[in-house]
């Protein structure tokens, strides 16, 4: 079984107008509502490609209650912790020419909410996946990722990392099965300007020499390199198409990754993440089977 944690999800409350007057009173063109977080976007468009997962983590209040509901909905397994205090976040996301961003903070995660959900990832066995993604709430230890690690490290269970810097960097004395980076955020990890797929694969290297088992990196327009576990190199160009949606294109490929290594090895994996990622980008919220499933029969 995959199962994903999202620390602290969201209402993602996105609204198109034409453009923003401050201090005065502006009205929308149109408005969608999306329920996410990194883990939780993981989740759905697994589930999109018929792999079940079950998304763990917290939720608070009446937003809590609408982000489980809405992902259930979707055909989602959920085993949330449900905080005594606060509401899940709202994020606002005005669009027009530009993209402004409004992202609430969350609810403070008790000791008591966090040992609750230690104990169930205790409860993996041998053969799970877990993906831990995203940033950690300040009311959470910043080396909860390296905690839980740690916990399971005497057991067969693949670990997936996707975060940035230091955060990803730490966990990597337990040897995830795979760490995800965008081109920047690799280059961010070694104080370089990451500019070649040559330079994207050197630093992939570093990444697997320091511990991680597989690294796959985004490139954007340049499309996705994978260095796996037995040190082959494996890349695929971007898919054509325009970008209408930046939000959860990595996860969808975290997603796609892991269905397509359930199919056919690490190629298989590449070109299934590389569509999901794309088809993300190309839509309005996160991916759906039939838009993945056009873009797979493209040979870039």
């Amino acid at each position: 079984m995959i199962y994903t944690v999202t620390f602290n999800p969201a209402i993602d409350y996105v609204v198109y107008t034409d453009e923003i007057s401050v201090g005065e009173v502006n009205r929308a063109n149109a408005e969608k509502i999306f329920f996410g977080g990194k883990g939780i976007n993981v989740s759905l468009v697994l589930n999109e490609l018929d792999v079940k997962s079950k998304a763990l983590g917290f939720t608070a209040g009446f937003t809590g209650t609408a982000i489980e509901n809405g992902i259930r909905e979707k055909g989602v397994e959920t085993d949330f912790i449900h905080l005594e205090s606060g509401f899940s976040r709202i994020n606002v996301k005005i669009k027009n020419d530009t993209e402004t961003e409004i992202n609430g903070k969350g609810p403070d995660i008790d000791g008591r909410s966090l040992n609750e959900l230690y104990k169930k990832l205790g409860e993996l066995s041998d053969g799970d996946t877990l993906v831990l993604a995203g940033s950690i709430p300040d009311s959470l230890p910043k080396d909860i990722y390296e905690k839980i690690l740690e916990m399971l490290s005497g057991k067969n269970i693949r670990t997936v990392v996707d975060a940035t810097k230091e955060l990803l960097l730490n966990t990597l004395k337990y040897k995830p099965f795979l760490v995800k980076p965008n081109i920047h955020e690799l280059g961010e990890m070694f104080g370089v300007k990451v500019n070649s797929i040559d330079e994207a694969e050197e630093y992939a290297r570093r990444l697997r020499e320091t511990g991680a088992r597989n690294v796959l990196v985004s490139m954007g327009k340049d499309g996705a390199l994978l260095l796996d576990e037995h040190g082959k190199t494996h890349f695929r160009g971007a898919h054509k198409g325009e970008v209408k949606n930046s939000v959860g294109a990595g996860d969808a490929m975290v997603a796609g990754f892991l269905a397509g290594l359930e199919q056919d090895g690490y190629e298989s994996a590449l070109k299934l993440a590389t569509a999901a990622g794309s088809a993300t980008a190309f839509s309005y919220g996160l991916a759906e089977q039939e838009d993945i499933l056009k873009l797979m029969k493209d040979n870039c």
